[in-house]
């Protein structure tokens, strides 16, 4: 069974830190780009960070690029990707969610075929 499982969400103050882990397993997605994605209440789901298949290509919406860094872990049944999240303000509060897909369907339009249910990150002012 297919699962990707976020944690690491909380609650934190302006100016502080999380780390988001997403660990997707139940098929090979070593080979598959890792996306993490946000949901802020009332809007639309947003883009946030991009990891290639081989970790070599990353990308960043403009908002987070500097505070915000993606990477992952390949181990023999699991992928594991994390996003590092620094000088956190209160319009990163959101769900964030991690995804599986090919580069262009999670960086250029957002789609991911993989998708988990997503962790609750608050940041209070």
């Amino acid at each position: 069974q297919v699962q990707l499982v976020e944690s690491g969400g909380g609650l934190v103050q302006a100016g502080g830190s999380l780390r988001l882990s997403c660990v997707a397993s139940g098929r090979s997605f070593t080979t598959y780009t890792m996306g993490w994605f946000r949901q802020a209440p009332g809007k639309e789901r947003e883009f946030v960070a991009a990891i290639s298949w081989s970790g070599n290509s990353t990308y960043y919406e403009d908002s987070v690029k500097g505070r915000f860094t993606i990477s992952k872990d390949n181990a023999k049944n699991t992928v594991t990707v994390y996003l590092q999240m620094n000088g956190l303000k209160p319009e990163d509060t959101a769900v964030y969610s991690c995804a599986a897909g090919d580069w262009y369907s999670i960086v250029e339009v957002s789609r991911g075929k993989y998708w988990g249910q997503g962790t609750k990150v608050t940041v209070s002012v």
